[in-house]
């Protein structure tokens, strides 16, 4: 966040103050010498000379000051994100007893952007006095060669005093232009990180698939502005197809790294209305699957597809659109909790709402609160619980009415009388939708069309709950509790 705070403050500062100070100065720099020039030629080389080694000067003290205020910038960012990282996790560090360490390691990047400060500032000190001193050397010798040009009468007395009144003149916006230095250098220091930031590739979409909302007259489907609830996708061409929720993946490999894979040759199905659990010990690849679907990640090898188009080819807002995703580690938005199940989709009426929080099973514990649906909530969520904050993420999947879901341990929070319960309400939320689990409790998915069970990045074995126990393999020992699933 240092880049998008500190980093940009820092470059206002200087556009607002320092550049429109420059821009003055440099038009004062000009004027003046435009004086000197045609009031006495030889004595104006004599001064530029002075001010060539002014340049040279700010010019090496600049480009050290720079590499400093550069460090500086990237140690208060360093130190404003672990501040941030202590103030969020402060319940971890008091139950560890870590606050000396804490404090230890604070100091030491707090001393660190003091060193980095002290730097750049020994360095922009030293130029104000220095252009100050050249400049003085400067008028006194000017003055000096003057006089001993009058003696000789290639100049007269009043010429050469209105002369030095603009040698004295033109010292100033030179002395301002160096007081400014700091701020210009910082900014250019901030500059380099923001644009670092800038200069990252954007996320690539090549797709020209579309999903739009349609209508139907007669047969026919046609797409429409309004909002129908009913979709197709809208191929280059202008044709339309029924949006279903058909993945299917063909021997799919990928690696976060070359020569690393996670996942090697997956192959599987879903056809609408089914429920595709996958279970397996942490990192076995669970996750980076439904990834793929929604092209967090690019596949490497074979390919994914949505019914029938490869994903590729699907713009990454329409696919996305399609989705549901509720994950274990739930994120609020400081807000009511209506406006965060609304996240889900926007346009949502009160009775949505409501809806997706009956089907979810928190529309009980929303009306204990003091305001209801209007009760506020952080962005941490301080005032619920983990299994609260993880019902209002399911709320909020269920408000979107997506013809996927992608539940990555949607129920790791919540005791089993309450998943139970839920059971019931997502059953009637999965009707006539596909459906991808993830789960370390196998007594989540024994309902599951298919299981799949992941190891090292491949399927060792799928098929339905009593398929599975009958071949005594690996869910077997999974769910004979032999083997922890994390």
């Amino acid at each position: 966040m240092s880049y998008f705070t500190n980093d940009v403050d820092t470059i206002s500062e200087a556009l607002n103050n320092s550049f429109a100070m420059l821009i003055q100065s440099t038009i004062q720099v000009v004027g003046t010498f435009t004086m000197l020039f045609l009031l006495n030629w030889q004595l104006t080389l004599v001064v530029a000379v002075f001010y060539v080694l002014m340049f040279l000067y700010v010019r090496f003290s600049g480009r050290r000051s720079k590499a400093y205020y550069k460090k500086q910038q990237d140690c208060l960012g360093e130190l404003d994100g672990y501040i941030e990282e202590m103030m969020a996790g402060q319940k971890v560090v008091k139950v560890f007893n870590h606050e000396e360490e804490s404090l230890r390691a604070f100091r030491e990047k707090n001393e660190a952007l003091r060193k980095a400060g002290t730097g750049a500032q020994s360095y922009a000190a030293t130029m104000i006095p220095a252009v100050v001193s050249i400049s003085y050397v400067n008028y006194a010798l000017v003055a000096v060669l003057g006089g001993i040009m009058a003696l000789k009468g290639m100049t007269d007395v009043g010429s050469l005093a209105s002369y030095l009144v603009f040698v004295r003149q033109a010292a100033m916006p030179i002395n301002q232009m160096t007081q400014q230095s700091n701020f210009l250098l910082a900014a250019l220091a901030g500059a380099e990180r923001v644009f670092e930031v800038l200069e990252q590739p954007p996320e690539t979409d090549e797709g020209q698939v579309e999903l739009v909302n349609v209508k139907e007259e007669g047969g026919t489907m046609t797409a429409c502005a309004e909002k129908t609830g009913r979709w197709a996708w809208r191929r280059p061409d202008g044709s339309l197809a029924p949006l279903r929720g058909d993945v299917r993946f063909q021997k799919v490999d990928f690696g976060y790294e070359a020569g690393q894979p996670i996942l090697k040759g997956i192959s599987l199905y879903a056809e609408p209305g089914q429920k595709i659990a996958f279970v397996g010990s942490t990192g076995a690849g669970k996750t980076t699957i439904t990834n793929l679907i929604n092209r967090f990640y690019e596949v490497q090898g074979g390919g994914v597809t949505y019914d029938g188009i490869d994903v590729r080819d699907i713009k990454k807002d329409s696919l996305r659109r399609s989705l549901g995703i509720v994950l274990q580690d739930t994120h609020l938005f400081t807000g009511t909790i209506a406006d965060n199940i609304r996240f889900g989709k926007l346009d949502a009426t009160q009775k949505e709402i409501e809806r997706a929080a009956r089907i979810a099973n928190a529309d009980s514990f929303i009306r204990r609160l003091p305001q209801g649906y209007e009760t506020m909530v952080t962005s941490d969520g301080a005032n619920l619980s983990q299994g609260q904050r993880q019902l209002l993420a399911i709320a909020r999947a269920a408000v979107a009415d997506p013809p996927v879901l992608i539940l990555d341990e949607a129920t790791s929070s919540i005791d089993t009388r309450t998943e139970a319960l839920i059971e019931k309400g997502m059953d009637q939320l999965m009707e006539g939708r596909t459906v991808f689990v993830i789960a370390h409790r196998l007594s989540t998915v024994r309902n599951a069309d298919a299981i799949m069970v992941l190891e090292h990045g491949q399927i060792v074995e799928r098929g339905s709950h009593e398929a599975l126990l009958a071949q005594k393999g690996e869910y077997y020992q999974l769910y004979r509790g032999m083997f922890e699933l994390s």
